[in-house]
């Protein structure tokens, strides 16, 4: 074997490799990209803070909180790797075109929060640092706002009673002092009544109490909902 030979492959395979690692760190260093990944965890983490502090559902999920900062992670590294590459943003379109969630969304707003997740990354993806600072501040801003308002208005709760025949005037009269109450459904049986209502009540009211004051009335339960008040 051709010692000359062997060498001269060896250095063309070299070279081949200086060349590949030379042409990566070309579009970006390995500090870019810790830069940028440190920066969509913080982004990422300032929006699961938002979403803790501003939920107004039933049940907070931690890991829909997760979700945000993941979504922000990996959205960012994706917008760094397709740069200014339109082949390659073509391709990763194509792509995401034809993966299909099967996880249904049960809130309007947690929709919004993945979208704000996602543009944090895209932005922070594209360098765009000072964007991505006054974007995140703006809109924590702008949603502790709504929600110290929304906090001041008057909460939706489910009431369920069960009681005799004989008490529902008494109840009506009682719950006639709402602004907001709906009668949801109603069953009679030979043991006595049962009714549910949709009302929306200050933190401080006493309903409860005044509703078990009625004579007729055995038990009243408010069980915290979502939905508004008229739909």
């Amino acid at each position: 074997m051709d010692t000359s030979t062997v060498s001269f492959k060896d250095l063309n395979r070299g070279s081949a490799i200086s060349d590949w690692f030379a042409n990566q760190l070309s579009n970006f260093t390995p500090f870019n990209v810790a830069l940028v990944l440190f920066a969509a965890l913080v982004a990422g983490l300032i929006i699961s803070l938002i979403y803790r502090k501003t939920y107004r559902g039933v049940l907070y999920s931690p890991s829909f909180a997760l979700t945000l900062i993941m979504l922000t992670l990996v959205t960012a590294p994706v917008v760094m790797a397709i740069g200014s590459n339109v082949a390659l943003s073509m391709g990763m379109v194509g792509a995401l075109s034809i993966v299909r969630f099967r996880t249904a969304v049960k809130e309007p707003l947690d929709t919004a929060y993945m979208f704000w997740a996602i543009t944090m990354g895209i932005l922070l993806g594209a360098g765009q640092y000072l964007i991505s600072l006054v974007v995140v501040i703006a809109i924590s801003l702008i949603l502790l706002g709504l929600n110290f308002l929304h906090f001041r208005s008057a909460g939706s709760y489910l009431l369920v009673m069960h009681y005799d025949d004989y008490a529902e005037h008494d109840i009506e009269t009682s719950l006639r002092h709402l602004k907001a109450c709906r009668l949801r459904s109603k069953t009679v049986t030979r043991a006595g009544s049962e009714m549910t209502y949709e009302v929306r009540l200050d933190e401080k009211s006493d309903l409860v109490g005044r509703l078990l004051d009625i004579d007729g009335v055995h038990d009243a339960t408010l069980v915290a909902c979502n939905t508004e008040t008229g739909s």
